[in-house]
């Protein structure tokens, strides 16, 4: 893993990391960052993305501070203005069996798998090391202080979300459409008086006290960029 030379971690400048890098010569940096850890329901999805040097996507911040519209704006034009992008998604049964910090790695490595061209070296959300031969560099609070990690979040993010609209379909009274899948006051209510849905992970607590697992066939692998453009899924 790259290592920060010491005084540099509290820099605030969201191109900060991408160009202290770059002087190292690394010329395709990817930003990786997930969506849905905490859920209760649903996939777990992280994004990879290599912005391209010449053009960054202006307006770009942490996900969890732009509104919904913003996030959707700039999910467009990272998408179609990025030099890569892709997306890989773990569902809840592969998170119950295996955790969700290791489903959470598998779906950075699905993410960062489907890059091409492929990059040189990876700025990671959080104190995460992927197993991969890659240069890479862990940064708290990344989506906050990276333009990679913070498009990553944004990409993520949305992606999820449509994902979680579908599922509002699919398995309507939980109100995926609006809470996403996270313990929200409602959710729990609805989880107490319906029990939990297929989408459900059955090893979270609030979870875990209701019903028996059931075998489910959830989301998982790559996204292309066609899924991604546009995507209302």
């Amino acid at each position: 893993m790259a290592r920060l030379p010491k005084g540099f971690i509290m820099a605030r400048d969201l191109s900060f990391f991408e160009e202290m890098f770059k002087r190292k010569g690394y010329g395709r940096i990817a930003g990786i960052d997930e969506a849905g850890r905490g859920c209760l329901a649903g996939p777990v999805v992280a994004a990879a993305v290599i912005l391209r040097g010449d053009n960054p996507v202006s307006g770009v911040n942490d996900s969890k501070e732009l509104s919904p519209k913003q996030r959707e704006g700039l999910f467009e034009r990272i998408i179609n203005e990025a030099l890569s992008v892709s997306v890989g998604v773990v569902g809840a049964l592969e998170i119950d069996r295996k955790n969700i910090l290791n489903a959470t790695i598998e779906a950075m490595l699905l993410a960062v798998k489907g890059l091409s061209p492929a990059p040189d070296l990876l700025l990671i959300d959080g104190p995460i090391s992927l197993p991969l031969s890659l240069p890479q560099q862990g940064i708290i609070k990344g989506d906050k202080r990276s333009l990679s990690i913070a498009s990553a979040s944004i990409v993520a993010k949305v992606y999820r979300d449509r994902i979680m609209n579908g599922f509002a379909t699919t398995y309507p009274g939980y109100g995926f459409e609006r809470h996403k899948g996270y313990g929200t006051r409602d959710h729990l209510k609805a989880l107490r008086e319906r029990g939990p849905s297929e989408i459900h992970r059955r090893t979270f607590k609030g979870v875990s006290d209701f019903g028996e697992e059931k075998e489910i066939s959830p989301p998982r692998g790559r996204a292309g960029l066609q899924i991604l453009r546009g995507a209302r899924i």
